[in-house]
């Protein structure tokens, strides 16, 4: 070979070399595909052998790990691929399976952002059940979005995104696809991470154990447009910095749900994590509900029955006498003072008074199973003969016992315990069904509830309730909504994929944007998901209702581009400015919006409704505007600290620290009289505490103080144990039982006395019944010197 016949095929070997870069191919590998910032190469074996950072000139994949690109499940055993080839001219890869005896299809697309993979064929499609993408094994596990589907740390993120919604962000754990879990599309593993994706084949007749087997072998039929084949997800490699811009511009590329509010995309948009009031208007008193709504400057007035029944969802004319019509005004007047108004469902679940139940059943309602009759039965029989009793057993989760046959609901008691098998102390016609004789052989079919006394849709009617509540929200105007109970999608059988397809049907048919959340987070879902509000205020106090859980799920909101909220808090007519300043302060710690739930009575009975109402109206703009420094909000994420929040000319705000002294205590087994050395660290002002009292039994009475052995006071009341008492500086002070919740007020001997900046003598003493020792702890609180917040 001379030299000019060897520099010229050096020159093509490095032109070669350099247009596989561009053109998505190495001979490196037998697959690369190279974006600006990653790469992603595979091997003849079809498994991924790079997963590579360009950004920072680092190999991502896992390689302790197998990394297969796809899986397939056939017949209960998970089958990775044997080989896999690229062509380029189609820009498809093949991967073949089980000694080549199926085949895999899948396209490959370049885009701007991303690489999209899609299943365009499988061969033969009959075999396969599922199909798994990955998990694809990262090095990355400083911060997992399960939700999401992104893992990163502070140079890099990598992340999948299924792109239809018959793709499930997550791993099969069970046959219907159902995860209960907050999210799976990515996860955490000891060594770093995994992304992960699958579908179901659909087209055939399966049966699945639903809601984590309480309705075990339920038959669901096959859907005949829906396989693996279409099978969708986008890879992407980025700056940490630009996740959110990423996911954006693959949404508009994909032609994914990418809602707006007021122009701007619903994930960047100020309208997101802003809190909210929850009260049941109506046509009567919207206007009242809607002002003290304005006054605290929330987003919107949210109504918790807005409905006649769940199913159909005609407006409800307890609340809106003129129907439609009326609702609309209030819509208009809640509009114009640019305030939102919300209703609230749950989600497929289907009330026993709906037309779907009452008076002609609809045969798509979901069925755990069935059996059938062994003989004719008349209209007067209450005893009810079935082939089987399987369906029908089952207690873990049969609460409404009712059948269906033809048209006529059923409801049972119980069943025989040997042959033949009988379905005992029937109510027959229930609901307002219509009693028929029903022929031999007719089936008997066990319907799926739940304690909420419900029915539920399969998947066929369950796109029709979707499009029922989109038709409400179109005609009302009403913008505001929660998928709750949205696990209730699962009923159908379809596990994830009907609660993914529930949100789509509703976005894909309502008119305009409606903002909302969710009981249950999904990965397709997030794209139309507004916010997650979790954490409810009916179980304790104001301050210990579910507040761990509201705080862990900070940190889960924030991995996942969600807003932080707090969750619900109850207004009922005692709740206190200190308490919900205290709830303020967490808010301005994380960032984090929150739903005050309460109603006409308690606002109005309320002596504190006017002040409670004006400090969230200030809280949440300093919130809003960023104001607080980051240092503030670290403190005011420690539960245990108190705030208090002025506004004072300029548009800006003191925010005013409380100190809390040590706990002292005064125990019944060895004291009369305690004495304590209290220190005041702020300026002259009344004495403020909490007195708890606690033990397994006993009863205090008569607590009773005495300051610097000048000033004493007593309260007249009994605390039995583990119940407190609350001074907030006032005569009236406030008894709380061990829930936290307020059971009666007090009035002080006297005027709680001003305490001066200094050390003081305090005597603390108090009668008391019981034979079991308890012992008494008091904590003093003062508030400090403010420090000046700007807007």
């Amino acid at each position: 070979m001379d030299s000019t016949t060897h520099g010229i095929k050096m020159k093509s070997i490095i032109l070669i070399c350099f247009s596989l870069l561009i053109y998505p191919f190495c001979s490196l590998s037998q697959a690369t595909f190279t974006a600006d910032t990653w790469s992603i190469s595979f091997e003849k074996n079809g498994r991924i052998s790079s997963l590579y950072d360009r950004l920072n000139e680092r190999e991502l994949l896992e390689k302790k790990q197998d990394a297969p690109f796809v899986r397939l499940k056939i017949g209960g055993i998970i089958h990775s691929p044997d080989k896999l080839s690229y062509q380029p001219a189609s820009g498809t890869i093949d991967l073949w399976y089980d000694e080549d005896s199926i085949n895999v299809k899948i396209e490959v697309k370049k885009k701007n952002t991303h690489f999209s993979f899609e299943v365009i064929d499988v061969r033969p499609i009959d075999k396969v059940d599922i199909l798994i993408w990955g998990p694809f094994p990262s090095k990355i596990g400083e911060i997992v979005g399960e939700i999401i589907g992104v893992v990163r740390d502070d140079k890099f993120a990598f992340g999948i995104q299924a792109l239809n919604v018959g793709t499930i962000g997550g791993y099969p754990l069970s046959e219907d696809g159902y995860d209960g879990s907050r999210g799976r599309a990515a996860e955490r593993t000891e060594w770093g991470s995994v992304l992960q994706a699958y579908s179901i084949n659909r087209n055939k007749l399966r049966t699945v154990d639903v809601w984590d087997g309480q309705f075990p072998d339920m038959p669901v039929p096959p859907m005949e447009t829906s396989t693996v084949i279409g099978s969708k997800i986008a890879l992407f490699g980025c700056e940490e910095k630009n996740i959110l811009k990423t996911i954006g511009e693959i949404e508009l590329a994909e032609s994914l749900p990418h809602p707006m509010i007021d122009g701007i995309w619903a994930k960047v948009s100020p309208e997101r994590g802003r809190s909210y009031l929850i009260a049941d208007y109506s046509e009567n008193d919207i206007d009242e509900l809607l002002e003290y709504t304005k006054r605290a400057n929330l987003m919107t007035l949210y109504h918790m029955e807005p409905f006649e029944s769940w199913g159909h969802y005609e407006v409800s004319r307890k609340f809106f006498p003129s129907g439609m019509v009326g609702l609309r005004k209030c819509v208009e007047k809640a509009k114009a003072l640019g305030i939102r108004l919300g209703a609230h469902t749950l989600t497929n679940f289907i009330q026993t008074h709906d037309p779907y139940i009452t008076p002609v059943p609809d045969k798509r309602l979901a069925a755990t199973g069935s059996s059938y009759l062994n003989e004719e039965i008349s209209e007067t029989l209450r005893t009810i003969p079935v082939a089987s009793p399987e369906y029908f057993t089952n207690e873990k989760a049969n609460w409404l016992h009712t059948v269906m046959i033809d048209e006529e609901l059923i409801r049972y008691k119980s069943v025989t315990a040997t042959p033949p098998w009988k379905l005992l102390e029937c109510e027959r016609g229930a609901f307002g069904t219509r009693i028929s004789r029903h022929v031999k052989n007719s089936a008997v079919k066990k319907l799926l509830d739940h304690p909420y006394g419900v029915f539920f849709p399969n998947i066929d009617m369950q796109r029709e309730i979707a499009g029922n509540m989109a038709d409400f929200f179109s005609e009302s105007g009403v913008s505001q909504m929660d998928f709750d109970g949205h696990e209730g999608c699962a009923g159908s059988g379809e596990g994830d994929y009907g609660i993914e397809l529930f949100a789509k049907n509703f976005y894909d048919k309502v008119n305009h944007t409606v903002i909302n959340g969710t009981s249950n987070s999904k990965h397709f879902y997030w794209h139309i998901n507004t916010y997650c509000n979790w954490g409810e205020p009916w179980y304790e106090g104001f301050r210990e209702s579910m507040q761990e859980y509201r705080i862990k799920n900070q940190e889960l909101f924030e991995r996942n581009y969600l807003p932080n909220m707090l969750g619900w808090y109850l207004l009922k007519t005692t709740t206190t400015l200190s308490d919900i300043e205290w709830m303020l302060a967490r808010g301005a710690g994380y960032n984090a919006g929150f739903a005050l739930a309460t109603n006409l009575e308690a606002l109005r009975e309320n002596p504190q409704t006017g002040v409670i109402l004006d400090a969230i109206r200030e809280w949440e703009s300093a919130r809003r505007s960023g104001s607080f420094s980051e240092e503030q909000k670290k403190r005011m994420k420690n539960p245990k600290t108190e705030y208090h929040l002025e506004k004072v000319d300029g548009g800006e705000w003191n925010l005013f620290p409380f100190h809390k002294s040590e706990e002292f205590s005064w125990r019944t087994i060895n004291e009369s009289v305690a004495t304590w050395e209290f220190i005041n660290p702020d300026k002259e002002q009344p004495l403020q505490f909490i007195l708890r009292v606690l033990g397994d039994s006993g009863i205090v009475k008569n607590p009773k103080f005495t300051i610097d052995k000048l000033t004493s006071f007593v309260f007249p009341t009994e605390l039995k144990a583990n119940e407190s008492l609350l001074c907030e500086g006032y005569p009236e002070t406030r008894v709380y039982d061990r829930k936290g919740l307020q059971i009666k007020t007090v009035q002080c001997s006297r005027n709680i006395p001003d305490i001066k900046s200094g050390t003081h003598r305090i005597e603390f003493s108090c009668e008391y019944s019981g034979d079991v020792p308890s012992s008494v702890i008091v904590q003093f609180k003062t508030i400090g010197t403010p420090e000046r917040i700007e807007k």
